[in-house]
């Protein structure tokens, strides 16, 4: 509504515009027609305003993201709003007797719009430029919003990380999985005690930040599962299927971990053949889904958000972090077991795969 009353300003300057021209012209001056005519020409594309806006919001343009379609769709609509702009401008000028169409209403609407198409095709990428600014800024404002939120959190999630996925009982059992090796004289060991320290290193270092690439957080989910797998022996298959191109996604600091650790506790921990666990990731749209998929006992069906699943922080994190673009959803699987979908807004950020390899 704002950037159409915007044109008001264009509309008052083209009547000035017109009375200083036929007064250095030397020419009669403009009667009410044809300042009116000046002014609602005018006017007029102020009122295509919200319909492009409507458009720009619908097919936006990215330098990284936009199909060539969007791009195609938005020529197209340039010069569609051009000719809506023509078009107003004859019948205005059929209004206000300004025109006396001598060489026919199709030859001046022509003419009208031949003459209008170089600005109106201007004026309609200015529209979109001005939407994607507003939508950009708005965006950028109400992650701020939610970032000051997520910060009052951040010092009770880090130390929430080793009640809720390091606790007590996962560091005894590793700690007496270690001794077992040690005893027998198993050189895994020394390998165990390495990935147990990267774990509580990195789940206690103060980065000052809620999210990480989702190269750095399966970093942390591997030497999780390294350590597992020793207190399981061979109880315990991990499979990843994540694509290179998906590894600087950003996502929420140990959100994958904590979808790891529930399939370990609620799945394979429970049964006493081997279990797998299958960590996933795929990129629908402007979307990053993470999956965590178990083939242990399950859930019952609708009852996703049982008592022990710990899902609640890692939703209420999720809503400051993203509001309404972030979900998290548990259910059975189609085959037995346990399945749980993460989604989230894609974003790309940083990710040094040889700073953790180094590390």
């Amino acid at each position: 509504m704002f950037v159409s009353a915007a044109w008001i300003g264009p509309a008052l300057l083209a009547i000035v515009s017109r009375m200083a021209q036929a007064r250095l012209w030397g020419d009669p001056a403009p009667g009410v027609p044809q300042l009116l005519f000046e002014s609602l020409d005018w006017l007029a594309y102020g009122f295509f305003a919200p319909a492009i806006f409507a458009i720009s919001r619908r097919w936006p343009l990215s330098r990284t993201r936009a199909p060539w379609s969007h791009w195609a769709i938005h020529a197209f609509a340039a010069i569609a709003f051009c000719a809506a702009w023509a078009g107003a401008g004859t019948v205005l000028k059929y209004l206000l007797g300004t025109d006396r169409f001598e060489q026919g209403v199709a030859v001046s609407f022509a003419s009208w719009f031949f003459i209008t198409l170089p600005f109106g095709t201007g004026a309609y990428l200015g529209m979109v430029g001005i939407e994607h600014a507003i939508r950009h800024y708005t965006a950028a404002r109400d992650w701020e919003a939610r970032a000051e939120r997520v910060s009052a959190q951040l010092v009770s999630a880090r130390l929430a990380a080793l009640q809720a996925r390091l606790n007590p009982h996962f560091l005894f059992n590793s700690l007496n999985t270690i001794a077992v090796l040690v005893r027998e004289g198993d050189p895994r060991a020394a390998a165990i005690v390495e990935q147990l320290s990267d774990v509580l290193r990195r789940t206690l270092a103060d980065t000052g930040t809620a999210e990480v690439a989702l190269g750095e957080e399966l970093f942390l989910v591997r030497e999780y599962l390294a350590v597992e797998e020793a207190r399981f022996s061979d109880r315990l298959r991990p499979e990843f299927d994540v694509p290179d191109p998906l590894l600087t996604a950003a996502v929420p600091a140990f959100a994958l971990q904590h979808l790891v650790e529930n399939a370990i506790r609620h799945g394979v921990a429970r049964r006493s053949e081997a279990g797998r666990i299958m960590v996933s990731a795929r990129r629908e749209g402007d979307t990053l889904v993470l999956t965590v998929i178990d083939d242990g006992f399950g859930i019952e069906a609708g009852r996703a958000d049982v008592e022990g699943h710990g899902l609640a922080d890692t939703r209420a994190r999720l809503q400051a972090l993203y509001g309404e673009r972030a979900a998290i959803a548990v259910r059975p699987g189609a085959g037995g077991g346990t399945v749980a979908e993460l989604r989230l807004p894609w974003r790309e950020t940083t990710y040094d795969r040889e700073e953790l390899d180094d590390a």
